[in-house]
């Protein structure tokens, strides 16, 4: 698997969601941006563990992923992030996400890797980015593909 190719494959997944009316529409990179328009979602760190079958058969790609909204009102900021990190809904990551598997049978982001699964989140609090303030979580995803590409 390209983890290039995997991580904007992911960040173009996550720009489905669809935001109540009057929000901003999420802004989504593969990696991480030196500044964001709020809310943003990128792919941060990767963690790939080799040879999940034999002979190069398998890999496995573990991104932790972030998502910041900004926060002129805190409760309607956490609000806004609770939405996005739903596990179904319009607003709902996940979903959005987890839509790029592709059919029964079909393969994972447009034919980039075999499954993906969006695990968990993780450390919903205050992140600092490039001097700004975000209420923000991290979603970990999980990626299984070719060792072999």
């Amino acid at each position: 698997m390209q983890i290039s190719l995997i991580r904007d494959a992911v960040a173009d997944a996550a720009r489905a969601v669809v935001l109540p009316s009057g929000i901003a529409k999420l802004t989504s990179t593969g990696y991480v941006p030196d500044s964001v328009v709020a809310p943003h979602f990128f792919v941060a760190e990767v963690e790939v563990t080799y040879d999940k079958t034999f002979g190069r058969g398998t890999d496995e790609l573990e991104f932790t992923t972030r998502v910041l909204v900004g926060r002129a009102d805190d409760r309607s900021a956490q609000r806004i992030l609770d939405g996005l990190l739903s596990g179904s809904g319009p607003s709902s990551l996940k979903a959005a996400i987890e839509a790029a598997r592709g059919a029964p049978g079909e393969l994972a982001l447009g034919g980039l890797a075999d499954d993906l699964h969006v695990m968990r989140v993780q450390g919903y609090r205050w992140y600092e980015h490039e001097g700004t303030t975000y209420v923000g979580a991290e979603l970990m995803i999980k990626v299984i593909g070719d060792g072999s590409s």
